[in-house]
């Protein structure tokens, strides 16, 4: 041991600095809270769905930005994405279990904003 070192605990718990820019957590919940990604994993709860029918399911989101977000999501694991071989190939895109498991609290906070609102 060299001369003045100091030993110090292991940490048995790891976690991550999220409030450190360079946190990879801080990255993941930068793509969850997104404008879109909040809206990709409410989409997808229910079931699984082409590109096109999440494209046509959240009003306003661009194809581009669909298409970053999905890459963003099925990187992060939160989100799987299955190619048909067909011509054009047919990509499917549904919650991984850890998506589900993120997905939960996502849509109990837009349950209880939308039970809130006043009826139109």
């Amino acid at each position: 041991m060299e001369e003045g070192a100091q030993l110090k605990p292991v940490a048995t718990d790891h976690r991550y600095e999220v409030f450190h820019t360079d946190c990879p957590a801080r990255d993941m919940v930068d793509h969850v809270t997104s404008r879109w990604g909040i809206w990709v994993l409410i989409s997808l709860r229910a079931n699984d769905l082409r590109f096109y029918e999440l494209r046509d399911s959240i009003r306003g989101i661009s194809e581009k930005m669909l298409a970053q977000t999905l890459r963003a999501l099925v990187q992060d694991g939160l989100l799987r994405r299955e190619v048909e071989p067909t011509t054009p190939p047919q990509v499917t895109y549904g919650l991984t279990e850890f998506g589900r498991d993120l997905g939960e609290p996502l849509t109990d906070l837009f349950d209880r904003i939308t039970r809130q609102l006043p009826p139109r």
